[in-house]
């Protein structure tokens, strides 16, 4: 009788733990099929696969708008409390948030993990009086309104890397003259066309362009020089600035502690495998890893960060 109380207790225990290991796992991917955060999220799990860290089913949920900020507020409305639910977000939701003043507290979400990142790099045209990052912030000091800049969207992480670099340079924030374009390859032709003096983005937006001379890159947001890039670091140059564009997995508000580890150990063991690392390598992202409680330090001071340069900028008050 024994004997069988125990393989009885053995049994449950065995069912008990495959259910935390391969219950259905719910993915917010707060933007449109086909970006950043669609990748980042829909790769992640392949890779988990691929090397048998999780091969139970994922159900992937696409709610794009307002940096973010749409899909994360239905993902905290319907999934608190969610023993496996995960999603995807980013440097741009950081500021998302303020700017569009959004209920959303990121200090209530569960920080899983920053996976990847995405330096920024200014480019000027080839025959620029710019011949470097210096002549740059000296022409933006003499005359800000007369240097256009082109990024992404208003407070998101190109413009935020401007500002930092105005910051560096002695240059009043809210009197740079940044112009949000809708893409990388707009920002370019307003370079090469003149009506941009410069433009910020991430290195995979302009590298191409320098490569066949269309552009010219003078600096890039990385701690050390990227491989491959005739550029020097932002700080190399002189100016103490480094940011990246970097995206992260949340877990739900209030999801038991117990599948709180679980998911850092997964995402953990997928840093460390060649299966990430290959799709790290085909997709040009940098890994830049960091789990649980440091992942969420590092999330409070970018916001506390980010948050003061926006109004630094004069764009939230």
């Amino acid at each position: 009788m024994k004997r069988n109380n125990f393989l009885r207790s053995l049994f449950t225990a065995a069912v008990m733990f495959s259910s935390v290991a391969y219950a259905q796992v719910s993915v917010m991917l707060p933007a449109n099929p086909g970006g950043g955060w669609d990748g980042t999220g829909r790769q992640a799990f392949n890779a988990m696969n691929k090397a048998g860290i999780y091969t139970g089913p994922v159900n992937f949920t696409n709610k794009g708008g307002a940096g973010g900020t749409i899909g994360l507020a239905e993902f905290q409305n319907t999934q608190t409390g969610k023993a496996n639910a995960l999603a995807v977000f980013g440097a741009i939701t950081v500021g998302a948030i303020t700017l569009n003043k959004s209920p959303i507290d990121l200090s209530k979400f569960k920080p899983v993990a920053r996976l990847t990142a995405e330096y920024l790099v200014i480019a000027v045209r080839p025959d620029s009086p710019y011949q470097n990052l210096d002549d740059f912030v000296k022409a933006l000091k003499e005359n800000p309104g007369g240097t256009p800049v082109g990024g992404g969207s208003a407070g998101g992480v190109d413009h935020i890397a401007l500002a930092l670099l105005a910051q560096a340079g002695n240059v009043p924030v809210k009197d740079l003259n940044y112009i949000p374009q809708a893409g990388g390859a707009d920002t370019v032709t307003g370079i090469v066309n003149g009506t941009l003096k410069a433009g910020i983005s991430g290195i995979s937006e302009f590298q191409q362009f320098a490569k066949s001379n269309r552009v010219k890159i003078l600096g890039i947001t990385s701690a050390q020089r990227m491989e491959g890039l005739d550029a020097p670091t932002f700080k190399e140059a002189g100016f103490d600035v480094e940011i990246a564009n970097w995206r992260g997995i949340l877990g739900a508000p209030e999801m038991p502690e117990e599948n709180y580890k679980i998911w850092i150990d997964r995402f953990t063991q997928l840093n460390d495998s060649a299966e990430w690392k290959q799709v790290l390598e085909t997709q040009g992202w940098d890994q830049f890893f960091l789990a649980g409680p440091a992942f969420g330090d590092f999330m409070k001071n970018e916001s506390e960060r980010i948050n003061t340069i926006l109004k630094d900028a004069g764009l939230v008050q």
